[in-house]
């Protein structure tokens, strides 16, 4: 029970790695607040937590809206009257070549995979400096360590998650807030789903592990860097990715 009584924000935890990772946090005693913007599946990773004995809260939440960011933060507050954690796992992709990609498609991937986070840092960072700690934790990916065909925007915003991670744990760090980015590689989720068969033999072919990651591999990363045996850590960006290099 290492978050027994610690308040933990997962954005975009009612499917995939998220929810996974809300379901690691509760196992170990976390108040666990499920955001999302899908109302049915949040509720449902709810009723999984609770159906298994541990302490579920959902808020509806589209991370691109400033005043929804605030909001949760808000009633978070309400409900628990701290905020020990907050791991920004929502996001998307519109993958495009370059010369397809229209600005919809490049401004709906910035707003919710960078801004996005930029919005739910900010609101409840305030909380964390006040209670003089907390961890926050960024979805990256190794997308964004080395690029790749068709994903120009997704590249450009997970890129950016890791100089925003830097740069927060050098300003937070004397405010006992620590910040810390994880890169997984391919993983089965519902956001790979689509992705043609090739491509994932291609992949898994290409990794050591010669296997797709599973969604209990990004969330045991979310819980070691949100856990106190990661005292010393911040600043640092976890590749859980077989060993792949794209």
């Amino acid at each position: 029970m290492k978050f027994e009584n610690r308040v933990v924000i997962i954005t975009g935890a009612g499917s995939g790695i998220g929810r996974e990772t809300a379901l690691l946090f509760a196992l170990e005693g976390a108040k666990v607040v499920v955001a999302d913007i899908n109302e049915k599946s949040g509720q449902g990773t709810v009723e999984e937590i609770e159906k298994r004995g541990g302490h579920g809260f959902f808020i509806k939440l589209d991370a691109s809206i400033r005043e929804q960011s605030i909001k949760m933060a808000g009633d978070v507050l309400e409900k628990y009257g701290r905020i020990d954690v907050l791991i920004n796992n929502a996001g998307i992709v519109q993958d495009a070549l370059i010369l397809k990609m229209t600005e919809d498609q490049w401004d709906r991937v910035i707003n919710i995979n960078l801004k996005g986070v930029f919005n739910c840092i900010q609101a409840v960072v305030g909380t964390m400096v006040n209670q003089g700690s907390g961890v926050i934790i960024n979805a990256s990916s190794i997308v964004g360590l080395f690029g790749n065909v068709g994903q120009t925007n997704y590249a450009s915003a997970k890129a950016g998650l890791i100089g925003m991670t830097k740069s927060l744990a050098k300003e937070l760090g004397k405010k006992g807030v620590r910040v810390n980015a994880v890169a997984p590689g391919f993983i089965a989720t519902p956001m790979t789903a689509g992705v043609p068969d090739k491509i994932l033999e291609m992949m898994k072919e290409k990794t050591p592990l010669r296997r797709l990651g599973e969604p209990r591999d990004v969330a045991n990363a979310y819980l070691y860097l949100a856990s106190d045996d990661a005292g010393f850590v911040t600043g640092t960006v976890l590749s859980v990715d077989g060993g792949l290099v794209i």
